[in-house]
């Protein structure tokens, strides 16, 4: 008798069913599908300045997300094993017990989520003579696709974005699979609780109420209801952006859901959040032509932030206690939802950055640990720009003020503190 084909597919930040190319081929080519997610220790340490490397407002998003995911693969005869510890010690032990011919993952393009791909398959080839085999599936065009070399691309924003839109053509969304098949009598696992992650009580309890729930079904929900004419609130950009920080909502099923509803009366809003696609792939790009520039403080273009002699206590503006009412609310949205809008974002960076004595890389950290659409290369891609460092040098943020990006932004102050959910 032939021996099944086992195909274990690892999971990171790519928790859906549609436009899913590891899971897609696994399916295909697989006789049996080992899915399998491991919350890391490491992301959920506390980094070297104090703060989390994950929040716990995110890290109950990534719950929800995980735990939808594995519902829905269970609606299909499958099933998703989910641990807490180390992918590198979990994989190749999996591999090993369910004769796994082949491990299949997204590849990663920031230094820490690559370091630990490498552990994984390091260990994976120790224990098994198992390859780790890379898939491409975090952006709206594929590497292959684009018309240079990663080499090649250039650094400005707006020459990557005019030559991608002129030469290359995003990929049509792949199909959702419809059924899976997993091993008989496959481990049963449950899905870790944030006191598992290392939160405390009073951390558990201070993200209740918040607005934005994980899962694919949402994420959908979401892109639908901001692509409505009618639809006219602040947030509509985020709030889809924390389901495509972890996989949820494909780019390729954005970009093509916002050319579908595009009318008259709302291309250019939805012309904006296409743009915002194009700066999420910049991002990551960049990141891959040169590895890590997004995490050095004198960045690709700049120099360090000088210190400055009478700047705010830290433990006043991480508490949202900075005497500027505007700073202030920012702040605690910022901790209390998970959310906020990009110009929001942009002058609290700004002020962070011109009033206080934190590099922008401490501050870049704040917005880590607190923001739902945390991803490394776009998180601080932006940052490194609004800290005059970033590899778009037109694009740099040098000479303003946050109070002259406030006054442009919000001259009438805050009015986007409605619920996010209903916005």
């Amino acid at each position: 008798m032939d021996k099944k084909k086992v195909v274990l597919v690892w999971f990171r930040n790519d928790l859906r069913l549609h436009d899913n190319e590891i899971l897609l081929e696994a399916v295909q080519k697989a006789d049996l599908v080992i899915p399998v997610y491991c919350f890391d220790p490491r992301y959920y340490n506390t980094n070297k300045y104090g703060g989390k490397n994950t929040g716990a407002l995110r890290a109950q998003f990534i719950l929800e997300t995980v735990q939808s995911f594995k519902e829905s693969l269970r609606d299909l005869g499958g099933d998703l094993l989910t641990y807490y510890g180390y992918p590198e010690e979990i994989i190749p032990r999996l591999a090993v017990k369910y004769d796994a011919d082949e491990v299949y993952h997204h590849r990663e393009v920031a230094q820490r989520e690559t370091q630990i791909s490498e552990k994984v398959e390091s260990a994976l080839w120790q224990s098994c003579r198992i390859n780790l085999k890379h898939f491409i599936g975090h952006t709206m065009y594929h590497k292959e696709d684009l018309p240079f070399p990663i080499r090649d691309i250039p650094e400005s924003f707006t020459l990557f974005k005019k030559k991608v839109e002129r030469e290359s053509q995003v990929r049509p969304v792949l199909p959702a699979i419809d059924q899976i098949l997993i091993p008989n009598h496959l481990e049963s696992t449950e899905i870790p609780s944030l006191a598992t992650l290392g939160f405390s009580e009073q951390e558990v309890d201070s993200i209740a109420g918040k607005k934005l729930i994980g899962g694919e079904q949402n994420g959908l929900k979401n892109l639908e209801m901001i692509l409505e004419d009618a639809y006219k609130g602040f947030h509509d950009f985020t709030l889809i952006s924390p389901y495509m920080a972890t996989g949820v909502l494909s780019p390729i099923l954005v970009y093509h859901r916002l050319h579908a509803a595009m009318t008259p009366t709302n291309k250019k809003r939805l012309e904006r959040r296409t743009a915002r696609l194009f700066w999420r792939d910049y991002f990551r790009f960049m990141l891959k032509k040169y590895p890590n520039v997004y995490f050095k403080l004198s960045g690709h273009h700049g120099t360090t932030t000088p210190e400055r002699a009478n700047v705010l206590d830290e433990a006043d503006w991480k508490s949202g206690h900075t005497g500027e009412s505007f700073i202030d609310e920012t702040i605690d949205i910022l901790k209390s939802t998970g959310n906020l809008p990009s110009e929001a974002r942009t002058v609290l960076s700004l002020y962070l950055i011109q009033e206080t004595n934190c590099s922008w890389l401490e501050s870049a950290a704040f917005f880590e640990e607190y923001l739902l659409d945390y991803n490394p290369a776009t998180t601080y891609g932006i940052w490194s720009h609004v800290a005059g460092v970033g590899t778009s040098k037109k694009d740099n943020l040098t000479g303003i003020s946050w109070k002259e990006a406030l006054a442009k932004h919000y001259p009438k102050g805050l009015q986007y503190t409605q619920n996010p959910s209903k916005a």
